[in-house]
């Protein structure tokens, strides 16, 4: 009997320390609570020719070798607090319709550097949309998202892109730049889009999983990107390769 119950015992011990160990390696995957989108605007424009965006858009401009905004979106929340009326207009797709986003002449210069799509009224669309969900002023949404696309575009992910415009990059070299830019797994949290423009396949966008403490305000503007990346939850890769679209059409 004393044998059958040290066995017993030994049993239900090693079941505690699977299940903590289980509960342990969840818990270190972490969960998404937010998503920043990185278009790559050439892409974009490639299909959305009749854009002010894009109309105006040349080799020359910040958008032709970097990452553009395309939102901070809150997980599985949309139209918070938002009219019904105002849901219409902002999903009929003419923003410019949609009330003007208050912000402070330093975040409106800041955010339309990054974010081309300002020209045909997105920031109002975002926040709307996104912006409603977060118990934010515009001002603090938009100058936390702007920090956070600047983070990108000086990892070695906009660096490759930039170096291969023209090119075809695969998940794999894609993935390594995440790694190697926001730590081990980075890669595990992101997305990429593509589309089909005439025979070629493009990248257009990279969708990249955030923890909760996305909207918080930076410490003294400290790179944050990394821990907020490495907070959230796996997802699918995606696209396997695509061309890193020039400007122009």
């Amino acid at each position: 009997m004393r044998h059958w119950l040290q066995g017993f015992a030994v049993a239900v011990l090693a079941a505690a320390v699977m299940a903590t160990s289980a509960v342990a390696q969840e818990n270190s995957r972490g969960r998404t609570r937010f998503i920043l989108a990185a278009s790559w605007e050439p892409a974009f424009c490639a299909t959305n020719q009749k854009k002010a965006e894009c109309r105006s858009q040349s080799a020359n401009d910040f958008d032709a070798k970097n990452f553009s905004l395309h939102g901070l979106w809150p997980m599985r929340q949309e139209y918070c607090d938002v009219s019904d009326d105002l849901k219409q207009s902002d999903r009929s797709r003419d923003w410019k319709d949609l009330p003007a986003v208050q912000l402070s002449a330093e975040t409106k210069a800041a955010l339309d550097k990054v974010m081309p799509g300002t020209q045909s009224g997105l920031e109002r669309h975002e926040w709307v949309k996104h912006g409603s969900c977060t118990k934010l002023s515009a001002d603090d949404y938009f100058g936390g998202a702007v920090g956070l696309i600047n983070e990108l575009n000086a990892s070695a992910v906009r660096d490759l892109f930039a170096q291969n415009i023209g090119k075809t990059l695969d998940a794999e070299t894609i993935k390594a730049a995440f790694d190697k830019s926001f730590g081990d797994g980075a890669s595990d949290r992101v997305k990429m889009s593509c589309r089909q423009v005439g025979k070629v396949r493009v990248i257009s966008e990279l969708t990249i999983g955030l923890s909760e403490d996305a909207i918080q305000p930076s410490q003294g503007g400290e790179p944050r990107l990394e821990q907020l990346i490495q907070g959230a939850g796996s997802t699918s890769f995606g696209c396997d390769r695509g061309v890193v679209d020039a400007a122009g059409f």
